[in-house]
């Protein structure tokens, strides 16, 4: 059953990553009809054609490379680097600059169009708002750029570098991604401290985690995580925790009379004491009980030399997954201002994000895979997420570079303004110089996607020996 599963959500994935390119290239394509240009090809993914069929003098297909799409239109300008040799020698008479900047602009119009279909449906049946509201640390990192700045588990951060923070985990506006985004050496929170009736400044640094070569970068991180209740989700078998007798639905509420804001506590609270047994107390319904623990080495584990309890802790009440209605224009004007800040990221010097971060059709892929099989809801984040993906397609479209449709755009505008089109030999030359770099970025990022495949997810089973 879940093999079938897996099947259907990939052809899902497949389906709905093919009909944003055919959209957005039938809007080359419905412009170039409009403005009565020559159309030789209209392929779906780049590379030689794995099926082809011509009606009416143009060549339908669907190419092998699997990452954007093209209407070939050799009145537009020379692309026989993506899109191959012509299929005709027969001469074709020059069109206007208003004409390529027209067929330029339908692709990204028609990615809009369908950014805003989509977000009208999300509209209509509603997207899990999906944040962690809490703004109180729970967790400080041992060692970390946080601990050595001074906070406390249970200061609550109202700003990161003078902007107000909504949750801790969900946008923009929340606390991870405005570290992630953070710009120079040192990030400066303003925090409220249980006692106190002014807020504090804290200034921090940052660390990013180390990866392979073949892995994307670490995002910026200070070793802070956020306060939850520590809920025991369930007991493994033979586990000193079911030994113990704890049972789905406590509420761990203190470790040796220490109070506990979320569950990495009670881990770093074990390893600084050398594992030794502890006294939890337990909340369980209206009956407040004492229960002692000593964490025992598994007899499998992700770490074998790690004494654990043998806990798996709920963290389903942590996040709001409450349904919410954007309207289409919120939508799309909140992923333009998340790719407007991507891409300020990517040029700043002082910001630790890069080229290797971005995603390429595989980790995109994933990620919608992903997003459906999470619940009964995955459906509507997948339908949220294609707003997403459709704005980013416009607004990269546009992007003033050669064999793109701002490129295009831009050299219109300029034999518009000089009143004479840039030479053919020199547009060959840029054009295909632009292909060979957008294809050398294509690779070295699907080379990451590759690799995010290997090294993050170790086999978390863990089986203790029996008594």
């Amino acid at each position: 059953m879940d093999t079938l599963k897996n099947i259907l959500l990939i052809l899902i994935v497949i389906l709905s990553f093919n009909f944003m390119i055919f959209i957005h290239e039938l809007g080359h394509y419905l412009a170039a009809r409009w403005r009565g240009l020559k159309i030789e090809k209209f392929q779906v993914w780049f590379g030689k054609p794995i099926w082809s069929k011509t009606i009416n003098d143009v060549q339908y297909g669907l190419g092998w490379i699997p990452a954007g799409g093209f209407v070939s239109l050799p009145q537009l300008a020379p692309m026989d680097a993506i899109e191959g040799e012509r299929t005709t020698d027969e001469p074709l008479p020059p069109i206007s600059p208003i004409d390529k900047i027209i067929v330029a602009v339908a692709g990204p119009i028609f990615s809009l169009g369908l950014a805003l279909a989509v977000g009208l449906i999300v509209w209509n049946v509603g997207k899990p708002v999906d944040i962690i509201p809490s703004t109180t640390i729970g967790y400080i990192a041992e060692e970390s750029p946080a601990s050595k700045a001074g906070f406390q588990i249970g200061d609550r951060i109202t700003a990161v570098n003078g902007e107000p923070v909504l949750g801790f985990v969900g946008g923009l506006d929340f606390i991870t991604e405005k570290i992630i985004f953070s710009e120079g050496e040192t990030i400066k929170f303003t925090v409220i401290r249980e006692g106190e009736t002014e807020p504090r400044e804290i200034t921090s640094g940052f660390i990013t985690e180390s990866t392979k070569f073949y892995q994307r970068r670490g995002l910026r991180k200070v070793g802070i995580s956020y306060a939850s209740q520590t809920i025991v989700a369930e007991t493994s078998l033979n586990s000193p925790a079911r030994i113990a007798g704890l049972q789905k639905g406590d509420v761990i509420t203190a470790i040796d009379d220490t109070k506990l804001w979320s569950p990495q506590q009670i881990t770093s609270h074990y390893k600084q004491n050398n594992y030794r047994a502890a006294q939890l107390t337990v909340q369980r319904g209206a009956e407040i009980l004492n229960i002692t623990l000593t964490p025992e080495v598994p007899q499998k584990s992700p770490d074998p030399k790690t004494p654990m309890l043998g806990i798996a802790w709920d963290m389903e009440h942590v996040a709001d997954t409450h349904l919410i209605h954007p309207s289409p224009l919120k939508q799309c004007s909140d992923s333009v201002k998340m790719m407007v800040k991507t891409i300020g990221a990517l040029i700043s010097p002082a910001s630790n994000i890069g080229i290797d971060q971005l995603s390429g059709p595989i980790s995109i892929a994933k990620a919608k895979f992903d997003l459906l099989d999470t619940d009964k809801d995955g459906w509507r984040r997948l339908l949220a997420f294609l707003v997403l993906i459709n704005v980013n397609l416009a607004i990269f479209n546009m992007l003033p570079f050669p064999v793109l449709d701002g490129g295009h755009t831009t050299l219109a505008i300029m034999e518009l303004i000089a009143r004479r089109p840039v030479k053919v030999r020199v547009l060959e030359y840029v054009q295909t110089f632009c292909v060979l770099l957008i294809f050398s970025l294509f690779l070295f990022i699907t080379f990451k996607d590759v690799g995010s495949f290997f090294g993050n997810s170790p086999d978390t089973e863990v089986i203790f020996s029996p008594k």
